[in-house]
């Protein structure tokens, strides 16, 4: 609620949520419009609005369920790929022999869409669930790996030859002065990161999860059910947004320097 009062202090956001407002509501009365009124919309695969937003109150508790388990399983799988990407990217980084043998390899793995890997993560892995987190753990580590490869090399040397003169120790240079660098780009690379992530994760649990939004999605569209899907599809826009706008509200606080 502080976020949104903020936003209505601000003309300029004020103006774009009033347009987003209105484009939205254009939407659902274009909507109601073809499936109710002018009935010129397949009742089975465009619903009426009243249906579909009856589902957000019948299943509740499934779609809780459903974004929790998603949830969960991104949080986990991207901070592991995160974390991995930006340790082995920086190691790399500050290391030109290693950065000569492994910038190769990311440039080679980085465009290969993660999915591919499904049927053998599928193979290797114990559960379902494990094999969707492998794939978004490589989705997200290669291009984050590659990225802090290139940053790190890229930092202006008079910045870490000042920091050297200073007498820093490694541990010193690496958290007082190249993650601090580092950090703004990885705060604005994590929108990216963040609808990458969500459309691995859907993908994936579509695959044979038993759980999460993706899930509810493919089950209830294997019945026919598209009333109970569009609600589905309609509940992941919600979520994404919402952390998206978590995601800018965080970038602004740790990262004041931008504004």
């Amino acid at each position: 609620s502080l976020y949104l009062a903020r936003i209505y202090r601000e003309p300029r956001r004020c103006a774009a949520l009033s347009v987003i407002t209105s484009l939205v509501l254009m939407l659902l009365f274009a909507w109601e419009l073809a499936a109710v009124n002018l009935k010129i919309a397949n009742p089975i695969l465009l619903p009426p609005p009243g249906e579909v937003f009856e589902v957000f109150a019948d299943c509740r508790a499934l779609m809780f369920k459903g974004v929790f388990s998603s949830l969960a399983l991104l949080g986990f799988s991207m901070s592991t790929a995160l974390v991995s990407g930006v340790i082995l990217g920086l190691a790399v980084g500050l290391n030109r022999f290693l950065r000569n043998i492994f910038l190769p390899i990311a440039k080679v793995l980085s465009p290969v869409p993660p999915i591919i890997y499904s049927p053998y993560a599928v193979a290797v892995m114990p559960t379902f669930r494990g094999a969707a987190a492998l794939i978004i753990v490589l989705g997200i580590f290669w291009p984050t790996f590659m990225g802090i490869i290139n940053r790190a090399s890229a930092m202006d040397r008079r910045i870490a030859d000042s920091a050297r003169a200073l007498g820093l120790s490694p541990a010193e240079m690496i958290f007082h002065v190249m993650l601090p660098y580092l950090f703004p780009g990885i705060m604005s690379g994590l929108h990216v990161t963040l609808s990458t992530s969500f459309l691995l994760l859907t993908t994936a649990e579509m695959m044979g999860a038993s759980s999460g939004l993706g899930h509810f999605i493919k089950n209830y569209s294997d019945y026919a059910n598209y009333t109970n899907v569009i609600a589905g599809i309609i509940l992941i826009g919600i979520v994404v947004s919402l952390l998206n706008a978590l995601l800018s509200f965080a970038e602004k606080r740790l990262v004041k320097w931008k504004e």
